[in-house]
């Protein structure tokens, strides 16, 4: 049985940094891409950032880049995300998702999601 769980989440204020971590078991971790997406109160779920399933390639959406970095370890099987320079626009549930692309479709696991609150 697929599990990610995310930890880290909490409240920090505007400038602070936080780590959210995603650790995952009941799959082939290194065999699935890896994404944080985030979802706001009554905003659809983006994307935040992606790290390919060696952790050779990232991409990160326009609100994180220059402060956010996604890693991976898969020795672990855990994923990272630290989030520097926070603003209250960064207020949110951080949700891990693994994805994987077969030729019968788009194999997508996600975690349970990490409240993350940025505010003075």
């Amino acid at each position: 049985q697929v599990h990610l769980v995310e930890s880290g989440g909490g409240l920090v204020q505007p400038g602070g940094s936080l780590t959210l971590s995603c650790s995952g078991s009941g799959f082939i971790f290194s065999d699935y891409g890896m994404n944080w997406f985030r979802q706001a109160p009554g905003k659809e779920r983006e994307l935040v950032a992606g790290i390919s399933r060696g952790g050779h390639t990232t991409v990160y959406g326009d609100s994180a880049k220059g402060r956010f970095t996604i890693a991976r370890d898969n020795d672990k099987n855990t994923l990272a995300l630290k989030m520097n320079s926070l603003k209250p626009d960064d207020t949110a549930v951080y949700f891990c998702n693994a994805k994987m692309a077969k030729d019968s479709g788009i194999l997508s696991y996600w975690g349970q999601g990490t409240q993350v609150t940025v505010t003075s």
